[in-house]
């Protein structure tokens, strides 16, 4: 399974950014993201099903919108109302049919005050 994501950069607050991943390999029962920021844990952001199914991190309810395309494979994740708190290391993530969890490498957000 590999996971390649794009779409992060430099935005200044209140701004929108859009990070799409492409996966291959095997079948996606759940397809997300990650965020890591400087010397902080790693915190899950957002996450879909295959039927379609949302999870948010309430930091994050009402400004990000996670949507897929099973047959493409890819899962993007808008971003909008972007606060400087939200500057981190963004990683897809899929939880797969057989239960295995892969993340990708990661693409930077980063949100000037």
């Amino acid at each position: 399974v590999q996971l390649q994501a794009s779409g992060g950069g430099l935005v200044q607050a209140g701004g929108s950014l859009r990070l799409s991943c492409v996966a291959s390999g095997t079948s996606f029962r759940i397809m997300g993201w990650y965020r890591q920021a400087p010397g902080e844990q790693r915190e899950l952001v957002a996450t879909v099903t295959n039927g379609g199914s949302t999870n948010y991190v309430d930091s994050v309810k009402g400004r990000f919108t996670i949507s897929r395309d099973n047959a493409k494979k890819t899962v993007w994740l808008q971003m909008n109302g972007l606060k400087p708190e939200d500057t981190a290391v963004y990683h897809c993530y899929t939880y797969t049919d057989y239960g295995l969890e892969y993340w990708g490498k990661g693409t930077l957000v980063t949100v000037s005050s």
